[in-house]
């Protein structure tokens, strides 16, 4: 018997490939249909959960999570729409996760990605959720480090939702607060 683990030599090749082409698949497939993001904003918490989901499965093109969660704050209640968002937000994570460990030998030439490399090892969790935090477009890297580094998928989940939660639950209290500003610097009447 082998002490190797089941996923390792030319089983760890296919499960990298397969995740690969299953990233790749998953960002042509939002963008094809990122014209239909207002009509699952129609169906409330569950709609902003797979808009958010949808827009943070991406990797690298810009979807409107943000601005979705500002605006269905002034709808709803900012502390669902935070919720909703930011659990559909860490699960769309998994695809920057995913690229990670599919392709690390490819990733690990890059400066930002050492960067975040390190400092996943060196404080773990608290990385990924300062880094889902912050607007950035480099969550993807993160998610990438995450994934490289062997993090367990529940860990990255949890910190991860934990990052874009707080996020969501700011910038829906800002769609919230907004709605009544505007109502009184224009003068209208609800």
């Amino acid at each position: 018997m082998s002490d190797k683990p089941w996923l390792s030599g030319w089983r760890l090749t296919v499960a990298r490939i397969l995740a690969l082409l299953t990233v790749i698949a998953i960002t042509i497939y939002i963008y094809s249909i990122r014209d239909k993001a207002d009509q699952l904003a129609g169906y409330g918490y569950p709609g902003i959960f797979l808009l958010s989901i949808l827009g943070n499965a991406t990797i690298i093109l810009p979807a409107p999570v943000i601005a979705i969660t500002y605006i269905m704050g002034a709808i709803f209640n900012p502390i669902g729409v935070a919720l909703a968002a930011g659990a559909g937000s860490a699960i769309g994570e998994l695809t920057g996760y995913m690229a990670g460990f599919s392709g690390q030998g490819i990733v690990e030439q890059t400066p930002i990605y050492d960067r975040l490399e390190s400092w996943t090892e060196r404080f773990g969790g608290w990385t990924i959720t300062i880094l889902a935090f912050i607007p950035n477009p480099i969550f993807d890297v993160a998610g990438a480090a995450a994934g490289a580094l062997k993090m367990p998928v529940a860990k990255f989940l949890f910190w991860a939702w934990i990052g874009k939660t707080l996020k969501m639950l700011l910038f829906a209290y800002a769609g919230a607060g907004s709605v009544d500003w505007i109502i009184h610097l224009f003068g209208v009447q609800p």
